[in-house]
């Protein structure tokens, strides 16, 4: 949580000079909740709309907002129709995660934009509504390591999953398929020090647990659930690449079209991984410029204050070109 995507948006928008009220609906659902109000929704939404009356903003920005009913949204644009109303949604929507796609469009009707990281053109979305796509932004006060300064690290290659967003243990019985592609890929390097959480009842980590763990590598591994989707990734990747670790992600993805192979390294297959992890692991030389390459390329493009502002220019219809634009 101390590092989410929402989070690194609000930093942007204070950089940029804005005045940002944080609305925590996970908090706020956490202490309202009663017998009539189980899951605390309805103070959410009573809330919200005391909370706009007093401060009316020029914009408010949803964040997997789901308990925000779309009748509030109604509600406030009547009463305050200059104020705009984005969402942005970083959870893959393809053809195994529908229910992702049915939460990013319940609401669409009333945005004025909308910020996905999955391809905006693989929703097959009505052109009517603006759909824009929104890289995983970067953040100094966040990323503040540089391990392609570092020789001598205690591991070569890194990687971490969870069972969901922020939980803290692994769900008994769950099964993830990327458990397979590590046993394949760890079987096929016995010489090579991997440091893995989330598999094996190895729990994930989180905060400075994450950051700890991840100071100690020289190579990370982007590997996102489910099969690769074009340039959708996690947002572990701003953390990965942010912090200055080699990083490897699929070809599929398409990264490539937004970095060159001097600033990340896209793979094959496992075989191809497999070869390249050993060659990285042991030149550090080689690995350390593409890492700090690819370290200040992130930093520069998709830092959190340009992507706050270009959600800001989206939606207010400014014109403004930004790097990743005509290049996906």
């Amino acid at each position: 949580m101390f590092y989410n995507t929402g989070k690194r948006i609000n930093n942007g928008l204070v950089r940029l000079g804005h005045s940002v009220l944080e609305y925590s609906d996970r908090d706020i659902l956490s202490n309202n909740r009663r017998l009539s109000d189980l899951n605390g929704a309805d103070f959410l939404n009573k809330k919200l709309l005391n909370v706009i009356g007093n401060y009316t903003p020029d914009l408010i920005v949803l964040g997997h907002a789901d308990l925000i009913d779309f009748k509030t949204l109604k509600i406030i644009k009547k009463y305050y129709p200059e104020t705009k109303i984005t969402q942005w949604f970083l959870d893959r929507m393809d053809s195994e995660w529908i229910n992702n796609k049915s939460r990013f469009l319940k609401k669409i009707d009333i945005m004025d934009s909308n910020f996905c990281t999955t391809d905006p053109t693989s929703l097959k979305h009505s052109k009517k509504y603006p759909i824009y796509y929104l890289p995983n932004p970067v953040d100094k006060s966040f990323e503040t390591l540089k391990n392609y300064e570092n020789k001598d690290l205690k591991n070569d290659v890194f990687f971490a999953m969870s069972h969901g967003v922020h939980r803290g243990v692994l769900k008994k019985g769950k099964f993830d398929k990327r458990e397979l592609f590590l046993k394949k890929l760890t079987n096929k390097l016995p010489n090579i020090k991997f440091d893995i959480y989330g598999v094996q009842n190895k729990e994930p980590i989180w905060a400075d647990n994450f950051i700890n763990a991840l100071s100690q590598s020289k190579i990370a591994l982007n590997l996102s659930q489910g099969k690769p989707s074009r340039y959708y990734t996690s947002d572990r990747f701003a953390q990965l690449i942010g912090n200055g670790l080699l990083v490897l992600i699929d070809k599929k993805i398409s990264y490539n079209n937004l970095f060159n192979s001097n600033e990340i390294i896209s793979y094959r297959n496992i075989k191809d991984l497999t070869n390249k992890i050993e060659m990285y692991a042991n030149n550090d030389k080689l690995r350390q410029k593409i890492a700090k390459n690819g370290r200040n390329k992130y930093f520069k493009y998709f830092n959190s204050t340009v992507v706050a502002e270009y959600i800001i220019n989206k939606t207010f219809n400014i014109k403004k070109k930004y790097y990743w634009e005509g290049k996906l």
